[in-house]
């Protein structure tokens, strides 16, 4: 019997009404998996990167009424928290599965980072054709590198709030026929092919 990593029922965890319910959901079904991809992978970074990584299960502390509507484990060289660096993601939402490296609106060198990125846009663009851009962490739309990235980082370069994530999304179609190993041997490929975009960030940072 295969091993199955996703299944349709975590992805269903995002259907459930009330804040309390659906917590309770994603800590039973969603957080043992993203602890488990956190342990691997953060190692898997340590070895990379030559600096000790550390994984961040999100919490979803702070929400008092309104029930997430996605969830990550992120990896950062930092113990105590990662949105004020360029850091790693591994997440869901309803629809899908996305592998990323970011930079949110709380690292302060955004900038920087930005304009190095234009001048080493080449990078990004020889990334595989199934990897896609984002300018908002908190919205699930992505486009193809081609298309968006020059504009996203250009509007980092501007805009105060402005973001930048790159990476690969699987839809939850294919996600839950993938086992185990099969899905991170997915994470691990996108994850090596950030590496070099993710070193240029921390040059910037």
């Amino acid at each position: 019997m295969k091993d199955f990593f996703w299944t349709k029922q975590d992805f269903e965890v995002f259907e459930i009404e009330g804040l309390t319910p659906r917590m309770t959901a994603l800590q039973q079904l969603i957080q043992p998996k993203l602890q488990d991809l956190g342990e691997h992978f953060a190692s898997y970074f340590s070895i990379s990167l030559g600096e000790e990584f550390f994984p961040h299960v999100a919490k979803h502390a702070r929400r008092t009424i309104n029930p997430p509507n996605d969830t990550w484990v992120a990896f950062a060289p930092n113990k105590r928290g990662y949105k004020m660096l360029p850091h790693f993601q591994i997440g869901m939402w309803d629809s899908h599965i996305f592998i990323v490296v970011a930079v949110i609106y709380e690292v302060p060198t955004k900038m920087a980072i930005a304009q190095q990125l234009l001048q080493q846009e080449d990078i990004l663009h020889a990334l595989p054709k199934d990897f896609v851009v984002s300018g908002n962490h908190m919205e699930k739309p992505a486009f193809p590198v081609a298309e968006e990235t020059t504009a996203l980082l250009q509007r980092m370069t501007q805009i105060k709030k402005a973001e930048f994530l790159i990476g690969r999304h699987i839809s939850k179609e294919t996600a839950i026929t993938l086992s185990h190993s099969d899905f991170k041997q997915f994470v691990e490929e996108t994850f090596e092919a950030l590496l070099p975009i993710y070193r240029i960030m921390q040059e910037a940072h």
